[in-house]
């Protein structure tokens, strides 16, 4: 089981990312429904692990943060939901 992606908040991001190519900060703040710093801190934690690519550009002179899940990110996934079925597999 991956540890990264145990947090609701994490979770959240890669579940927006995957319905998305690129998504603003601002966008996942506001699906997400969480404060910048907190936000921030968990991309940091995704972007550190490889699955998740940030770009940063200036748009009419203002700063933007854009995000995608990367193919490990999607990878790693993939295989955290099938460990999660399996498990919940075994119980029943």
């Amino acid at each position: 089981m991956d540890d990264l992606l145990l947090s609701k908040i994490r979770i959240g991001i890669i579940a927006e990312l995957l319905a998305s190519d690129w998504i603003t900060f601002s966008a996942l703040q506001q699906r997400l429904q969480t404060t910048n710093g907190n936000l921030g801190a968990h991309l940091g934690k995704l972007i550190e692990s490889g699955y998740v690519e940030e770009l940063k550009a200036f748009v009419d002179r203002r700063p933007q943060s854009r995000y995608r899940l990367t193919q490990r990110g999607r990878d790693a996934f993939i295989a955290h939901v099938r460990e999660m079925q399996a498990m919940l597999q075994g119980s029943i």
